[in-house]
């Protein structure tokens, strides 16, 4: 296998899991608290947070050896909020009910230290390609965890999931879960379930060996 794929499919793994920018790196914690009580608000965040990324790594890997020092941090923000603007005139124009609920978190995407770190992490020291696969494997790790932090606070604070009704009359909604500590409750309870139970185990045979 070639070392160039063996690396991507390792950096794809780390981020996916072990590296996860969520539950490992504690990062984008705000969109946790601001849009994860919808599955539907989640998963369009996470698309735009996806595209936004990996096209953020992609352009600044290009022109990282134009870019001088003094100003590379302007100029991806710069790069960044150019793939921002795309995402909110796209919903804008395409998905006016999904814009007007998500309000100014898409503009928010720009300030979400994933791609800012991602960035500077690595699209800065590697090529295209790699850089690339970076942006879409984090994208990846942080859709996944903020989906299932979505759905269990839909499903327990509504009684619905993507807006359709799961729970019948006899289910009384948790009132907090659509609030801001259900999210902090979420996210604090997925953290300890992985690495807690799953990557720890891991952790210490890798010691033990």
């Amino acid at each position: 296998m070639p070392p160039r794929t063996t690396e991507a499919k390792q950096i794809f793994r780390d981020n996916i899991g072990r590296d996860n920018p969520v539950f490992v790196q504690v990062l984008g914690i705000c969109s946790t608290l601001a849009v994860t009580n919808s599955v539907k608000n989640t998963f369009v965040m996470c698309a735009g947070l996806l595209f936004t990324l990996s096209l953020s790594n992609l352009t600044v890997s290009l022109l990282r050896r134009w870019m001088p020092s003094r100003i590379r941090m302007m100029v991806e923000v710069l790069i960044i909020a150019t793939y921002v603007i795309i995402v909110d005139i796209a919903l804008k124009a395409f998905y006016p009910e999904i814009w007007r609920q998500l309000g100014p978190y898409v503009g928010l995407i720009i300030t979400n230290c994933i791609i800012m770190g991602r960035a500077e992490a690595f699209a800065l020291s590697n090529p295209p390609g790699l850089s690339f696969v970076d942006g879409v494997a984090a994208g990846i790790g942080y859709s996944y965890v903020l989906l299932a932090i979505a759905f269990c606070r839909e499903l327990l604070g509504s009684g619905s999931v993507w807006g359709v009704q799961v729970l019948g009359g006899w289910w009384e909604n948790w009132a907090i879960m659509v609030m801001a500590p259900g999210a902090f409750f979420m996210l604090a309870l997925f953290i300890w379930i992985v690495k807690g139970l799953i990557l720890k185990p891991d952790d210490e045979t890798k010691e033990a060996s």
